[in-house]
């Protein structure tokens, strides 16, 4: 009898083709059927049957092992010289064992690399070591909250032009799908993710039994033991607010939160898809870049709102009110007209010099508050990747004092962070080099006090630009012409003086009632 293999479990019997489904189906009609009956039940012809009774065995259980059809180019090779390398680097690549082997027999011909590639692979599912096994989780509703940081500047993002070093905040509740996101200015800091937090529960709508992050490590590193202790009553502090457990994964075994360590690709490729059809990745400001993030967002949880509404009926209840998602130090005034914190130098009206003020820090902002009152909210700095420090100036609070040593701002420590814009210090260069530095610091502190005192930073920040492009130097005279106020337009005040025996009138009043 002549068996023939033709692929997925077909063989070909006296030129018949019969498969292993076939076979079954005979041989179960058999048993009340004569053969030809069952035969034709199972789709080929008695004789077929007879010869199939003669070999019960299946089609598949006939194929003959493939045996080698050219030589083994490992032979000799893989078990003296492979193998031991194997079992002396478990982690090798099989990559570098076979540039290890051209080096060593380099006019012996291995195969192609994908030869040795499936070879070492199959050695070490027969004698490799164990791997680590992977637990999939059943998530209880209303039960676990994950947090994490995760890096967004591969999209190349930008606002107005500069790009934008950032993170994301990402929150999940990974029973029901409920995401939220917040865009994050610094590192992975107690602040950001008190911030992020709070506003991804009170967007929830509640708060789970558990919440757990990867330890915050980015917020321990370098810091001291006392440090450490402070920041983490901090996080303790902030869950029992909420009512929730705080737990954390172990240190850098990030599969554990899988749960929200899968999610960051999600929604890092749904904000990549929503800026290719957006069309750009330019922002005019930060607000419009948070806004679209909460819309990419809340486009994904729209998605899940079955399992998020039945989620939500099982999480804790809100707190009346939110708890501190800011840290709060204490900052004296210097003589410098500002102060140092965490390497950077922010400058408040001078009239503060001397006053110790209280500074909330919050990711992306500043506010500085005197007794019980806030004064002003300012942009938060960052110091720079190799130490240096930065710098928040506002040159309307040191102008009046510049007016009077206009020679400061040649050799001053924050000169670049005090010019607004760019043309301003452009033309302060082209003015150093075109009249002399004397001469060139006072044009550039009188531009900056008319700047501030007549409210044209951007207007004459645009006719700066047109003089740097025919390299001209700029004529106070006229351009004090131009901002000055217009005499037609301004109001005339007439102010009629009261005659003071009017008050006499007002006391003999309040005497005859």
């Amino acid at each position: 009898m002549h068996w023939v293999f033709l692929g997925r479990r077909t063989w070909r019997v006296a030129g018949r083709h019969i498969n292993d489904h076939q076979v079954r189906l005979f041989m179960t009609h058999r048993r009340n059927d004569p053969v030809a009956l069952a035969a034709a039940k199972a789709g080929f012809s008695p004789a077929t049957g007879y010869r199939v009774l003669q070999d019960a065995r299946l089609p598949s259980q006939r194929q003959a092992p493939r045996g080698r059809r050219r030589p083994d180019p490992l032979s000799g090779i893989f078990e003296e010289v492979v193998v031991p390398m194997l079992e002396a680097a478990p982690g090798l690549r099989p990559v570098a064992i076979f540039e290890e082997l051209r080096r060593r027999y380099p006019d012996t011909e291995f195969g192609s690399r994908r030869t040795l590639e499936r070879r070492i692979r199959d050695w070490r599912a027969l004698n490799g070591q164990d791997r680590e096994v992977i637990f999939r989780q059943v998530h209880e509703p209303g039960r676990l909250g994950m947090s994490d940081f995760t890096c967004m500047n591969d999209l190349e993002v930008a606002i107005a032009g500069a790009p934008l070093d950032h993170l994301l905040y990402h929150f999940r509740l990974p029973c029901g799908g409920f995401e939220h996101g917040h865009v994050i200015l610094g590192g992975e800091s107690f602040v950001a993710l008190a911030e992020g937090l709070q506003n991804a529960l009170w967007s929830a709508g509640g708060a789970p039994r558990l919440h757990r992050t990867d330890s915050l490590s980015a917020a321990f590193r370098n810091l001291d033991a006392d440090t450490k202790a402070d920041l983490t009553r901090r996080y303790d502090a902030l869950c029992a607010h909420y009512g929730m457990e705080p737990t954390r994964n172990n240190t850098g075994i990030a599969h554990e939160n899988g749960a929200i360590e899968s999610a960051h690709g999600h929604i890092k490729a749904a904000v990549k898809d929503a800026l290719l059809l957006r069309g750009t990745t330019d922002f005019t400001d930060l607000a419009a870049y948070r806004r679209f993030i909460d819309e990419v967002v809340t486009a994904r949880n729209r998605r899940h709102g079955p399992g998020i509404d039945a989620e939500r009926k099982t999480l804790q209840s809100l707190p009346n009110a939110r708890t501190t998602d800011y840290e709060e130090v204490l900052v004296t005034v210097t003589s410098s007209g500002g102060s140092t914190l965490r390497k950077v130098f922010y400058t408040v009206p001078s009239r503060l010099i001397g006053h110790r003020l209280r500074v909330r820090l919050y990711d992306d902002r500043l506010d500085v508050i005197i007794g019980g009152t806030r004064l002003m909210t300012l942009q938060r700095g960052r110091a720079g990747v190799n130490g240096k420090h930065g710098h928040v100036v506002d040159y309307r609070h040191v102008i009046h004092s510049l007016r009077r040593k206009p020679m400061a701002l040649r050799g001053l420590v924050y000169r670049d962070s005090l010019f607004p814009r760019a043309p301003y210090r452009l033309m302060f260069e082209h003015l150093l080099e075109a009249v002399g530095e004397k001469e060139a610091c006072r044009i550039m502190v009188e531009l900056l006090a008319m700047a501030h005192e007549r409210a044209c930073e951007a207007e004459l920040a645009h006719i700066l630009e047109e003089d740097l492009a025919i390299r001209r130097t700029p004529c106070l005279s006229a351009l004090r012409a131009r901002f000055s106020p217009d005499p037609a337009t301004l109001p005339e005040v007439v102010v009629e003086m009261v005659s003071l025996s009017i008050y006499d009138g007002l006391i003999e009043q309040g005497e005859a009632a």
